[in-house]
């Protein structure tokens, strides 16, 4: 019995050696490494975004607004595009005025246009160009939402929203990337949607302008990398702001209400340190978004019978809300 004992004494006092000088030195060494690889992720990361030049449309208000105090706080050199010239100077005058740790001394450069009338876009491109001599990231940002049943809503409406929210983008893009490829240098954002990977009940000339918009970036992004230009889709879930206020509904009229589910989404300053994390590391693509919206973007795609019946009975329910 006390050889047995001794036996059991010197395994455990073997396994504390073990424990002190093999696993106790290898976990500090992996924090150690893990430590030292963010570090050198945030450096480039700072590298990558100081001087840059950004372009941020819908830079007035909401994720837009957000995007450029982080940008401008990061050290970019900003372009903010609006079509309230009055608000673009209030926004540059608010930069300005923060003390930045960083000392940007590049005042932000605005630029007037209508994101919905491609021409003025293009003219608003060359004007950028002029004036910066090259872009090298593209912030998508500006956008209208919708409000509405389909059986309801004129196509004059599906066309407005498609004209913001996929034909404006898309040719502020166009307009601007030949000067990257020239340069072999640049970045271009898409802030779309959830609603760019799944569709729910009255919300289709939305929805179906971020799927439009999702699958023009994701073939953006496969016939440029051979130019060494980075593309990346954020895809948001509910952000505070005022979209929902400002949407369209079925008539083109002002929706004008605060959805509950807007009200209790995530800040624009969180989703826009999001989107400042994800161009510096050159993500491909990012899901901002709740455990119940990310589900549903895998539901839709590996049982798509259920996700259907549940998008089904969300619009009886909000048909019975309204009472119609």
């Amino acid at each position: 019995l006390s050889s047995c004992g001794s036996r059991k004494t010197v395994q455990k006092g073997k396994l504390m050696d073990f424990t002190s000088t093999v696993i106790i030195p290898l976990l500090f060494g992996s924090l150690g490494i893990f430590a030292l690889f963010r570090l050198l992720q945030w450096m480039r990361m700072r590298a990558y975004l100081q001087e840059a030049v950004v372009v941020i449309t819908g830079a007035t208000s909401g994720l837009g607004k957000e995007c450029a105090k982080a940008f401008h706080a990061a050290g970019s050199k900003l372009v903010l595009c609006g079509r309230d010239s009055e608000k673009l100077k209030e926004l540059v005058q608010e930069l300005c005025a923060v003390k930045n740790h960083r000392k940007n001394r590049h005042k932000p450069h605005t630029v007037v246009f209508d994101l919905s009338d491609t021409k003025t876009v293009v003219n608003a491109a060359e004007e950028i160009l002029k004036a910066l001599g090259h872009v090298d990231i593209l912030i998508n940002n500006a956008g209208i939402s919708f409000r509405g049943t389909i059986v309801d809503t004129g196509l004059d409406v599906d066309k407005k929203v498609m004209e913001t929210n996929y034909f404006g983008p898309i040719a502020l893009t166009k307009a601007l990337l030949p000067s990257m490829i020239k340069r072999r240098q640049g970045h271009i954002v898409a802030i779309s949607s959830v609603q760019g990977k799944i569709s729910i009940p009255f919300r289709s000339a939305y929805a179906a302008s971020k799927h439009a918009t999702q699958a023009f970036f994701d073939c953006l992004r496969a016939e440029v990398e051979q130019y060494d230009i980075e593309v990346t889709v954020v895809s948001p879930g509910y952000i505070q702001t005022n979209l929902s206020l400002n949407a369209v509904t079925a008539d083109g009229s002002r929706y004008g209400v605060m959805d509950k589910t807007t009200a209790q989404g995530q800040t624009a300053a969180e989703v826009a340190q999001v989107v400042l994390n994800a161009v510096g590391q050159k993500k491909k693509e990012v899901l901002v978004a709740g455990l119940t919206p990310c589900l549903a973007v895998y539901l839709r795609n590996l049982c798509p019978r259920l996700f259907f019946t549940l998008m089904a009975s969300r619009a009886k329910k909000e048909r019975k809300a309204k009472g119609s």
